[in-house]
C-alpha cells in the first residue's frame, strides 16, 4: 500500500480540497505531533458540533488517508470537525500506530489522540458526546485499541481492514458499550480475513465478540448489497446486530472477493479488488451519527415523536409505512444520513408509504399543527 499512497499524494497535492485543510501540532510527551484539520465551511461555532479522527494505515500518513478514505464531502453537508493525526516511525522507521501493545515500541499513542481531542475542544465548539473514531488497517486497529481504553470518550468506531490482535481483544473490558462498524474484504492478503497465527483475530470472530460485547444478539440479520457495479470483481454482503446495551448496534460490511481497499474509492489507487457497490465513508458517517456516548441520538425527541406517528417495519429490508391516528393535513420529508431530501410530500392520509430504494439510515420528519417530529428508520 505504500507506493499507492505515494501516486495518491503525487497526483493529488495540487486539488483545491487539500488546500481547505490545515497542518496543525501540538507537543506530547516531548514531541511534535501533528496532524491535519478540516473544517467544513457551514461551521460557525454557534453549536456543538461532532469530531471524527480518521487514522492512516502502516506506512502511510495523514494526507494521504485523507484523499483515499474521504469523508470531507460529507463533513461539508453534515457539519462535522475532520482530522487526520499522524502516527509515529516504528523501530523500523515506518509510520505506524501502536496499537498492539509491543515491548519495543513505547510512543503512547492512546494518551496522543486523548489529548488532541481536548486541544481541538479547546478551539472549537466540540461536541464531546460526539467523538468517533475510523481508520484503515493499523488505524483501524488503533480505532479498536481507542473502543477498549477510551471508551468513555469514543461513542462508537469503523474499522475498515483492520483487527484486533488475540491477546489485547480478550483483555479488553470497555467501561459504555460502543457500537461497531467493521468492513473486510474476504481476499484481503494483509490483515487476512481468516486471521493469522501470529494472532489477528478471524474477522467474522472479531465482530461475534463485539456484538457478545455490546450486548447484542447472537444473529445477526445479513442481506445482499445490491451489486450495483458488476465489473468491480466482488460483492457484498450487509451484517446488522441489534438489540446492544443503550441501543448499540454492531454492523459488518463482509466484501466477497474484496482486497485490502477502502470500498467506494478510486480503484486506480488501490492494490486489490476495491468494492463500489457502497461508500464505506458514507455508512461509517451513517452509522456514526446514531450514536453519543449517552446512546442512540435524540432518543427523548424520537421518543416524542413516536407518540405523534408510527413507523412499520422498522428495520426494513424493503419499503416501509408511516401511520397516523388521526387526518390532517402534514408534510412528510425523507432525508438520508448525510442531511439530503430524498422525498417530500403532502398527505392527509391516515397511511402513507414509504419508499426506499437503497440500504442505510433515514429521518422520517413530519409537519403539521402539532409541531416538528422525527423518528429514523433503518433500510437494511
Amino acid at each position: 500500500m505504500k507506493h499507492l499512497y505515494t501516486v495518491l499524494s503525487i497526483l493529488f497535492v495540487s486539488q483545491t480540497a487539500f488546500s481547505q485543510s490545515v497542518l496543525r501540532s501540538i507537543t506530547h510527551d516531548g514531541m511534535q505531533r501533528d496532524y491535519r484539520l478540516y473544517v467544513p465551511e457551514i461551521y460557525d461555532g454557534s453549536e456543538s458540533v461532532p469530531l471524527i479522527l480518521n487514522l492512516h494505515g502502516l506506512g502511510s500518513n495523514g494526507f494521504e488517508q485523507e484523499v483515499y478514505g474521504d469523508f470531507r464531502p460529507i463533513a461539508d453537508t453534515a457539519n462535522f470537525i475532520l482530522i487526520h493525526p499522524e502516527g509515529t516511525l516504528n523501530v523500523s522507521g515506518t509510520a505506524f500506530w501502536n496499537a498492539f501493545g509491543s515491548p519495543t515500541e513505547t510512543v503512547d499513542d492512546l494518551d496522543f489522540l486523548s489529548a488532541l481531542i481536548d486541544s481541538l475542544d479547546n478551539t472549537y465548539n466540540i461536541d464531546l458526546q460526539r467523538v468517533y473514531s475510523t481508520g484503515m488497517s493499523n488505524g483501524g486497529f488503533m480505532s479498536y485499541k481507542l473502543a477498549c481504553d477510551l471508551s468513555d470518550r469514543i461513542a462508537a468506531i469503523a474499522s475498515v481492514t483492520g483487527s484486533m490482535v488475540e491477546i489485547n481483544l480478550n483483555a479488553c473490558n470497555p467501561t459504555n458499550p460502543i457500537p461497531v462498524m467493521q468492513i473486510h474484504g474476504t481476499a484481503d492478503p494483509t490483515v487476512p480475513y481468516l486471521g493469522t497465527p501470529n494472532g489477528f483475530v478471524p474477522v467474522e470472530d472479531l465482530v461475534d465478540a463485539w456484538a457478545a460485547k455490546n450486548g447484542c444478539g447472537e444473529t445477526p440479520s445479513v442481506n445482499p448489497v445490491p451489486d450495483v457495479d458488476m465489473t468491480d470483481g466482488c460483492t457484498a454482503e450487509h451484517w446488522v446486530y441489534v438489540g446492544g446495551d443503550e441501543g448499540s448496534t454492531v454492523e459488518f460490511y463482509k466484501i466477497d472477493g474484496g482486497g485490502h481497499t477502502w470500498p467506494g474509492s478510486n480503484p486506480f489507487f488501490a492494490i486489490g479488488v476495491t468494492n463500489q457497490d457502497f461508500s464505506a465513508s458514507v455508512e461509517i458517517w451513517r452509522f456514526f451519527s446514531r450514536y453519543s456516548l449517552n446512546g442512540i441520538v435524540g432518543v427523548e425527541e424520537e421518543q416524542l415523536a413516536k407518540d405523534v406517528f408510527s413507523i412499520y417495519p422498522n428495520p426494513t429490508s424493503g419499503d416501509a409505512s408511516i401511520q397516523f391516528e388521526t387526518a390532517e393535513e402534514r408534510t412528510i420529508q425523507i432525508t438520508n444520513a448525510v442531511g439530503q431530501i430524498v422525498k417530500e410530500f403532502n398527505s392527509t392520509a391516515l397511511v402513507s408509504e414509504l419508499e426506499l430504494k437503497s440500504a442505510g439510515i433515514y429521518f422520517i420528519t413530519v409537519s403539521s399543527n402539532k409541531g416538528v417530529f422525527t423518528q429514523k428508520l433503518i433500510r437494511e
